[in-house]
Parts: structure tokens; C-alpha cells; sequence
């Protein structure tokens, strides 16, 4: 494997504050210091690069994602962000006129709330703007979706499952039968470049490695195997996967999987009204749908911990929390506090806790797979949370600083697409949360985003750029560099330069972001942006 000095940046590392060359040998950060010291490493490296005041941070570990619906939406109809309906509409036209002939036409990312028509689209806009296309769009909670008439004839039995709406909006068991048929349609070869085109896309964001959630309520057995495999057949980020499946145990371990973990559900999402609440939504009678019981948690968690595995559930409504946290505490009592501990079991979402949820999570030792651009898009006075809560509940949204100091473990992902993936995005919504109190520092978001990725896969010998680490490291255009606290209750001195502190980017909203210039995983370079270093 090639050696390489890095020299003339900033290095983030715990080894020396103010170093800025790093040397890598075998995939591994063989030293740390300055560049007058980086003169005795020269002899016998196979390449040096210049950084040209370039900062060097650990590759960024994105929590949950989802490789193949990821790069359907890259590769598909991308609706993030339409401003209205009637651009939606016209937007799915273009794309049926390009795609005509390919079969179903997947599209995601719409958003009623932000549009001035305020609904969905309905099956006959989809039949007019497709002219009777095949079509399948998903909400951008990828909790419910709407579907043209071909694909709602195409699922026998549909109109008589649970979440059907004759106007073509799908929910809870309708939404899964349609899913499963659209991703039908979809070919071996397409499905491939989806794959690939996440991969690459994660590289070039300086993301070294990702969480895969699969499960057979989110792909197939068949894609999550395609997608563990693709991520071998060719250098990128390392993917480590997850099966969300109730008393998936020996699935999980057949498909290779950390863990029967990830995407389990135990509700919903918010956006689709689907997530399982206490009290009723303010803008609906309803309170959502709880998927799960606190025994069948409970059975599932037992399970998992004897066999070796993670267990995790998708969670985000109070009540929902309510359930998963009473499972896991009766889970407790069966194999013991400290076995719980021992096998880092983990909540994606964790949207809705209170003060007594995260005693109890700390308790036994349980990790937060969070998603911070959640907020940045929905959260605030004014935004999606208010509106289907109302500002009290609204107010209370992924408190990640309440979480921070339950001492819950914190990783940082997308659950792309439903967000892209974007880590210095999500480390700014974390260290700006739209709530204040809710607010934790960049260097925590940071941390959380890297190092606090593998911790949760259950690897602590990662995520940071020290003698002896993994070599997985991204290269950045970052500006000036601070250390950046939400408000004055980090102490002065951390702010001092003469305290040594590793600076990161200035995220403050409205500047620039960092941008990629390279990105290696245990020393391979896997994404190199083009021009950075002639």
C-alpha cells in the first residue's frame, strides 16, 4: 500500500493541537507533528502531498442511510424542494417524457407543507402529468408516498389494506405493498448504478464510511446483499449494515449485519402523521400508529443481546418511545443491565424523549442515531413540527443537548434521502438548533459525526486521525477555523487559542461550507476532487 506524507495544512488530531502533517503507512496514521519534523519522514515516501493550508480531519461516518433508495433519488426524479404542486406536476412530466419506455417512474423528496396548495398530488394529476405512466413518488419522510393508477392496479388487494387512499395517497400497509411493487420494477442493472452513485456521492462529501439500514419493510434481503457487496467490489467508503427485522436474528446473521437493528419500526414519521404520538396530532384526530409492543421489544432486544447482535428500532413519536423504552428496560431485567450495555443497542430518530426516557436510555447503555438537518428543515416556531404538534411539543424536538448531557451516546446521519447526505450540514443544525437549549458545540457535532459513527457500530479504535488509527481522512477548503460554542455556557478558555484546542470550520449560518478536496478510507484514496493539488 502506497505511503503518504501530507504536509502545509491544519491536522485535527488529539496527538498535537497545533500539527499540520500527518504521516500514513499500511492504512494507518503511522505519525502527527509539523512540518519541520516531516523532513525526517520524506526518504521512501511513495507520494507527498501538499496541502497548501488545506485542513486534514477524520473522514466523516454518515449513521443511516439507504444505499439504493439514495441513488434512485440521484439518479431519478429529485422533488426536494419544489415550491409548489404545480411544479411538482411539471417537473414528473419532463421526467416521463425522458424516461418514456423505462418502466416505473420513481421520483421522492415532495413536501406539502412548504407548498402553497397545501395537499399532495393526487393518482389522476400523476396519470395526466405521466400519461398513464407507472409512477411512484415518496414523501420526503419516505413514510407514505402517492401512486398513479397503473401502480395502484398493479398491487392485488391494495384498496383493502390499512394507509389506502383511493385519491392515491398511501400510508402504514398500503404504502409497503406499493413500495414493494414499484422497487419491483426496477432492473438489476439500474439498482447497480443507484448503488454506485451513493457510494461515489458519499466519497466526494468526505464521508469514509456509512450505517446501511436494510430490512424487509425498507428493500430486500436481495438489494441489502448487493448493496454490502458493491461497497468491495471497488474502493469507497466502508459500509457497515444493519436488518431491521422483529426477530431477525439469523436473517441478520445470514446477510452479514451488525445487528437486527436500524429501521425497525415502532412508528412512524411526523410529516406523514404516521409517527405514534400520546395525544393527537394539532392539525388531525389521530395520534399516528405504534407498530410494536413492549413485550415483542423486549423478546426482540433478549434476543439480539444473547446472540451477539445490535438491536434497534426506528422511533420518533412520544408514545412510540414510551413502548421501546419500557421493552428495553423489561429486556433489562431478563439479561441483566450489564449485558445490555455491553451490546450497544441503538434508536434511530429518538425525536420526542423526555427527561425520564433519557434516564432510562443512559441507564442501559443505549446509542442515538440523529438526524440534525431534521430540525433545520421542520423544526422552529413557524415550521412542519408546529404545525402538526403545535409550538409546546413543537418546542421539545430532538433535544440533542439534553440527550448530551443524559449522557447518551450521539451518531450523526442523514437517513438520507430522506436528507441528503452532508455532514458538515448536519454538524451546523446540530451546533444552531432552531431550539436554543437544544444546541451542542461543532466540536461535539463533529465528534459525534465521526468517532461517534464507529462507537455506535461497536468499533472505539476509529474516527480520529492519532498514531496507530485507521488512515480514513478527508481533505478540506475550510476557511477559517475556530472553536465554535452555541452561547456562553462553554467555558472562555476552550476559545483561546493558547488552550490548544483544535479548531474546526466556522459554521455560522450563511457562510460557506467546506468543501471536499480529497477522501481516504485506511489509506486509499477514494475520491480526489479535480485540480485540488496540481
Amino acid at each position: 500500500m502506497t505511503t503518504t506524507l501530507l504536509l502545509g495544512g491544519v491536522v485535527h488530531t488529539p496527538a498535537d493541537p497545533f500539527a499540520t502533517a500527518l504521516l500514513v503507512e499500511d492504512g494507518t496514521v503511522a505519525w502527527v507533528g509539523s512540518d519541520g519534523a516531516a523532513a525526517t519522514h520524506r526518504d521512501g515516501v511513495d507520494e507527498v502531498v501538499e496541502l497548501h493550508g488545506a485542513l486534514v480531519t477524520p473522514a466523516f461516518v454518515d449513521a443511516h442511510v439507504h444505499t439504493t433508495p439514495t441513488g434512485l433519488a440521484l439518479t431519478g426524479l429529485d422533488l426536494t424542494g419544489a415550491p409548489s404542486l404545480a411544479a411538482a406536476l411539471e417537473a414528473l412530466a419532463r421526467f416521463s417524457r425522458q424516461r418514456r419506455g423505462v418502466g416505473v417512474l420513481l421520483g421522492h423528496g415532495w413536501d406539502e407543507t412548504a407548498w402553497p396548495e397545501g395537499r399532495a398530488p393526487t393518482r389522476g394529476e400523476l396519470d395526466r402529468a405521466s400519461h398513464g405512466g407507472v409512477v411512484y413518488l415518496t414523501r420526503i419522510d419516505v413514510h407514505s408516498a402517492v401512486a398513479s393508477s397503473a401502480l395502484l392496479a398493479a398491487v392485488p388487494g391494495l384498496a383493502a389494506l390499512p394507509g389506502f387512499d383511493p385519491d392515491g395517497l398511501l400510508r402504514r400497509d398500503a404504502h409497503h405493498a406499493a413500495r414493494a411493487a414499484a422497487l419491483a420494477g426496477v432492473t438489476p442493472a439500474l439498482r447497480a448504478a443507484a448503488q454506485r452513485a451513493t457510494l461515489a456521492r458519499a466519497a466526494e462529501l468526505g464521508i469514509g464510511a456509512y450505517h446501511e439500514l436494510g430490512g424487509p419493510e425498507i428493500s430486500s434481503a436481495a438489494d441489502f446483499a448487493e448493496v454490502l457487496a458493491a461497497a468491495t467490489a471497488a474502493p469507497g467508503p466502508d459500509v457497515v449494515g444493519y436488518w431491521g427485522e422483529l426477530g431477525g436474528v439469523e436473517r441478520a446473521r445470514e446477510l452479514g449485519a451488525l445487528g437486527a437493528a436500524g429501521d425497525l419500526f415502532a412508528d412512524g414519521a411526523i410529516g406523514s402523521r404516521t409517527a405514534y404520538l400520546r395525544t393527537v396530532y394539532r392539525d388531525a384526530d389521530t395520534t399516528g400508529h405504534g407498530y410494536l409492543t413492549a413485550a415483542e421489544v423486549r423478546d426482540h432486544v433478549v434476543a439480539c443481546t444473547r446472540a451477539g447482535l445490535q438491536a434497534g428500532f426506528h422511533v420518533i413519536g412520544d408514545g412510540a418511545t414510551d413502548v421501546v423504552v419500557a421493552g428495553l428496560a423489561e429486556a433489562a431485567v431478563v439479561v441483566g443491565v450489564g449485558a445490555l450495555r455491553a451490546a450497544r443497542h441503538r434508536l434511530e430518530h429518538l425525536e420526542m424523549p423526555d427527561a425520564a426516557h433519557l434516564a432510562e436510555l443512559a441507564r442501559l447503555g443505549v446509542f442515538a442515531s440523529v438526524q440534525p438537518v431534521f430540525d433545520a428543515l421542520w423544526g422552529g416556531t413557524d415550521g412542519m413540527y408546529a404545525g402538526r404538534l403545535g409550538p409546546e411539543r413543537a418546542h421539545g424536538m430532538n433535544p440533542f443537548a439534553a440527550m448530551t448531557r443524559a449522557g447518551i451516546p450521539l451518531a450523526l446521519g442523514s437517513d438520507s434521502p430522506v436528507t441528503p447526505m452532508g455532514p458538515w450540514q448536519a454538524v451546523r443544525a446540530a451546533a444552531f438548533h432552531r431550539t436554543p437549549e437544544s444546541r451542542i458545540t461543532v466540536r461535539a457535532a463533529f465528534s459525534a459525526h465521526t468517532r461517534g459513527g464507529w462507537r455506535a457500530a461497536g468499533v472505539d479504535d476509529a474516527g480520529v486521525l492519532a498514531p496507530g488509527q485507521p488512515a480514513s481522512y478527508a481533505v478540506w477548503a475550510a476557511g477559517d477555523l475556530v472553536v465554535q460554542t452555541p452561547d456562553d455556557r462553554v467555558a472562555a478558555w476552550s476559545t483561546d487559542p493558547r488552550a490548544g484546542v483544535p479548531g474546526l470550520p466556522d459554521l455560522s449560518p450563511g457562510r460557506d461550507l467546506p468543501q471536499c478536496l480529497r477522501t481516504a478510507v485506511r489509506g486509499r484514496v477514494v475520491y480526489t476532487r479535480e485540480g485540488a493539488f496540481a
